[in-house]
């Protein structure tokens, strides 16, 4: 099934799941010397696709902060990655809550 909505939902789990994975490298290197912590964007490019009526598959971009660092070099911030974590990890169940009420309607519609 490769409807618009459930294209945009599998690019948004997509994205989530990259932006999770990448929260928890930055949380595994929050003492290592001249780390600079990743950030994952993928919400412009699926708004755009979606504003102009596209199949949004689009991919995640990673790019490093630019944050200010500490004398080692390593401008990881616990408290961003854990806000950063429950965000991310709310965002995916809402779009997994999505995913499921769409297949919920359309068993309905084919029960009739």
């Amino acid at each position: 099934m490769n409807d618009v909505t459930m294209t945009a939902l599998q690019s948004a789990l997509r994205g989530l799941a990259t932006r999770q994975r990448v929260i928890a490298d930055n949380v595994a290197n929050i003492q290592t010397p001249g780390f600079r912590a990743g950030r994952v964007e993928f919400e412009s490019a699926l708004a755009a696709a979606l504003s102009d009526g596209d199949a949004p598959s689009v991919s995640a971009t990673t790019t490093r902060s630019n944050a200010p660092t500490r004398l080692d070099g390593n401008n990881v911030n616990i408290d961003d990655e854990t806000i950063g974590m429950l965000e991310t990890t709310m965002r995916y169940e809402l779009t997994v809550r999505a995913m499921s009420e769409k297949f919920a309607l359309l068993r309905t519609a084919i029960k009739g």
